[in-house]
This record gives structure tokens, sequence and C-alpha cells, in this order.
């Protein structure tokens, strides 16, 4: 193909069998495309390529990744905002016949369909590492490491002490945006694999801030552009290291006597004027659906 689209935040440059995508640097960018820079997507991890009206004089181009062909998008699980989707480029108005000439040609080049049985998108680069609310991440390529903060870890995690995971004793990783209200990362051990393992296997895992295999993100801490990253090159190498599904799962049902501790809890917060009404009825909701 060879053509080259320009949008804002984003450049897209055609090749006959891929799309390398390349995001802009600024203020206003969001920071995971900065965080991301460019990434090369293989046709093949395409299911659909799309041309919808946007905003304010403006057209929208979006490519739909098939399932388990990109590890940031099957960590992400559909939290991310439209305006942190790397697929969605958005384009003057001006530029759609143009951007109508690419999705027709890409549609026509799409060979893939359903569920990828391997990465196609590579994953960012270890060494990573973030700061959460009650400790620090780092993850090295071979094993995650959480180191715990004096100041926001539970004693629950200070009695366990630092933690040290393996990749080959992890079956996956839970990625719960710092954007809502009980944000965090969570290592998804193999069953039999040791102490965490077993535990696993015998019922649903403890909360987040008492769960040695997880740190909890809060407002500024474990923010996305740090964090998906680090859960996408977790969740790649998982894969990498055992081919069986690894995405990224749902949280276990609460027993409802948790649930109603939450809410409790929750209504306090918002009478405390820490959590907006808004956010207050969304979380209540979330929970409730959990029974």
């Amino acid at each position: 193909m060879g053509d080259v689209l320009a949008g804002f935040h984003a450049a897209w440059e055609f090749a006959s069998d891929s799309v390398l995508i390349r995001y802009e640097r600024g203020i206003r960018t969001p920071k995971l495309f900065q965080a991301l820079g460019e990434r090369r997507v293989p046709l093949a991890a395409l299911a659909s390529v799309t041309l919808t009206p946007g905003r304010r004089g403006t057209v929208v181009l979006h490519a739909e990744p098939r399932p388990g062909a990109d590890p940031l998008m099957d960590a992400a699980g559909g939290q991310l905002k439209e305006g942190c989707d790397p697929y969605r480029l958005v384009l003057p108005a001006d530029r759609e016949a143009l951007a109508g000439r690419c999705a027709d040609e890409l549609t026509a080049r799409l060979t893939g369909s359903g569920p990828a049985d391997r990465h196609l998108v590579a994953a960012p680069e270890p060494p990573l590492h973030f700061k959460a609310y009650d400790g620090k991440a780092s993850f090295d390529g071979a094993a995650v490491r959480f180191r715990w903060s004096w100041t926001g870890a539970s004693s629950a995690k200070w009695k366990t002490g630092d933690q040290h995971f393996p990749v080959a004793a992890l079956s996956g990783v839970e990625w719960r945006s710092p954007e809502s209200f009980e944000g965090h990362l969570r290592l998804l051990p193999r069953e039999g694999c040791g102490a965490a393992g077993a535990a696993a296997g015998a019922g649903q895992p403890p909360q987040p801030d008492q769960d040695p295999a997880a740190v909890v993100f809060g407002r500024g801490y474990g923010p996305v552009h740090e964090s998906l990253p680090f859960a996408a090159a977790v969740l790649a190498a998982v894969r990498v290291a055992a081919p069986a599904p690894a995405l990224s799962v749902p949280a276990a049902r609460r027993d409802p006597a948790d649930i109603a501790e939450r809410i409790r809890h929750l209504g306090e917060l918002h009478q405390a004027g820490l959590v907006t009404d808004e956010e207050f009825s969304v979380k209540k909701a979330q929970l409730l659906a959990e029974l």
C-alpha cells in the first residue's frame, strides 16, 4: 500500500502485511501512547477495520485486534477509555476519502478470524517497573518482584515479606484499571505452584490489599501508562512459557457479606466526599452485580 495517514496523536504507515503505528510525543498526547512509542501490527492480528464519523469535523479509523493477538489489549480487558485506544486513529474530515480507501484495502487483506493461538503483536520490552500504592513492582523478563512500602502495605503483606514470582509459576495476569475504584494488578499462579498456587486452587483469592500476589493502585499510583504495559509484558512472557490460554480473567465472585461490607465502606467514602455521586453509583452497581 505505502500510504501514511497522520492523525491526531499518531500516524499509521501501511505495508503489505502490517501497519506501523507511530505515536506522537506531546503534552496533549495520551501518556499510554507516549509510553508505547511505536507498534508494528501484523494484518494477521486484525479482525476488522472500520471508518466512522467522529466528533467536531473528524473521522475515526479503527482497527479491531483478534482476541489473543495483542497482549496489551488482552491485559486491558476492555477497560481502556476511547481516547486511549491504541487502535483508534482520529483524522480531520477532509482526509475521509484517503482513510476510506485505506480501510477498504486493509479489509481486503485481512486473513485472520477468531481468537489467535499466539500473540502476534510484540509486548513492551522488559525491564519494566512502576510504583503502586502499597509497593514497587518490577519485571526483568524472567520474574516479577513486589517490594512492599512501609507506608501503604497491609500487615498481611508485611508478614509475608517481599515477593518473587518466576514467570514459569504464573498462569496469567489480572489488571484492573487505576481509574476504577479498586484498581490493582494481581498475578495468577499456576495450579500447584507453591503455596500461592495451592491457595488459589482452594477457593477465591483474598482482597488485593491482603494478597501478596497483588499490588494496589491509587491516585498517582500504578497509572495506566505504567501498569498496563507492565501487565502486558508479564502476560506475553507467561504465554511463551506456558502456551495454555493466559488471558486476563474476571475477578471471582465474592461472598455476600463481603459485598455488603464493601458497599458500607464505599458509603463512608462517599459521605466523606472522597467519592463522587457518579463514582458511588457506578461502583455500587458493580458490587451488586457480583452477587
